[in-house]
């Protein structure tokens, strides 16, 4: 899920208060259900370090759904071009993300836990003798406070195209950083991309971002980030477009949550 605001579903859920319309009034039952949505614009879709759209802009949006005791489920889309680009699909402009898992706190610790699955489909036709991107993971993350680190492997024997793949696995550590009550928050991030299976070791890679997000009480995010990966050393050069997808860029965006 790429830019899932799945987070504050599942901590909304986890959270409820409870609400008292009149002080002769019952209490107002509180529901263990929360729906959240969110739709933004993008001025390009940035996935582990790698343009998505040929930095060409991208709109995405999802719905998650989470309950009080900590299990969630949502959906996401996005707009692609990275298939075609590649000359793997004869058409694909799309990424659907479905995903469910449970998230909790571990005891008093303040520690936060978060394990699920998620799977990736691109709809649309692969050039034939071509492996479909349509990829599973299963993850894991641990985070305290505004540190978090997240563990993502392939279950399906497929990852992104490649063949054989299973136990290919992407590893990542994201700071979120609140600057005291501007409502601004400080994003770091730093992954590490590996492929298993026979010819995809010249694809392992590390992706790094740096970049700021405002927020407004109305649910309007406003964000940008600079992001950079070893890639380019890699084998991720698109012969149509002559542009390596794994290039350095600065990335724009707008998002509203409701």
């Amino acid at each position: 899920m790429r830019k899932s605001l799945l987070s504050v579903a599942v901590l909304a859920a986890l959270s409820i208060p409870s609400i008292s319309f009149a002080e002769d009034a019952a209490p107002a039952a509180t529901s263990p259900h929360t729906f959240t949505y969110n739709v933004g614009l993008f001025s390009q879709y940035i996935f582990r370090g790698l343009t998505q759209t040929n930095e060409e802009l991208a709109v995405q949006g999802g719905v998650d759904y989470a309950h009080s005791s900590g299990f969630y489920a949502g959906a996401w889309a996005s707009n692609i071009s990275w298939l075609e680009d590649a000359a793997q699909y004869t058409s694909s402009s799309l990424e659907l993300d479905l995903y469910g898992g449970f998230a909790s706190t571990i005891g008093d610790t303040g520690i936060g836990y978060n394990v699920g699955l998620l799977q990736y489909i691109y709809p649309g036709d692969a050039l034939p003798g071509v492996k479909k991107a349509e990829t599973t993971e299963v993850y894991g993350s641990l985070s305290y406070k505004w540190l978090a680190a997240k563990l993502s492997v392939v279950a399906s024997d497929g990852a992104f195209g490649f063949r054989n793949a299973d136990g290919s696995w992407y590893a990542e550590v994201n700071a979120n950083y609140p600057i005291l009550d501007t409502g601004v928050t400080a994003n770091v991030h730093l992954g590490r991309q590996e492929f298993t299976g026979q010819g995809t070791s010249n694809f392992d890679y590390t992706d790094w971002k740096i970049g700021a997000t405002k927020a407004w009480s109305n649910g309007v995010n406003l964000g940008a980030y600079y992001s950079d990966t070893t890639a380019k050393d890699a084998g991720y050069l698109v012969a149509a477009t002559n542009h390596n997808i794994g290039d350095s860029a600065f990335t724009v965006f707008v998002q509203k949550t409701f």
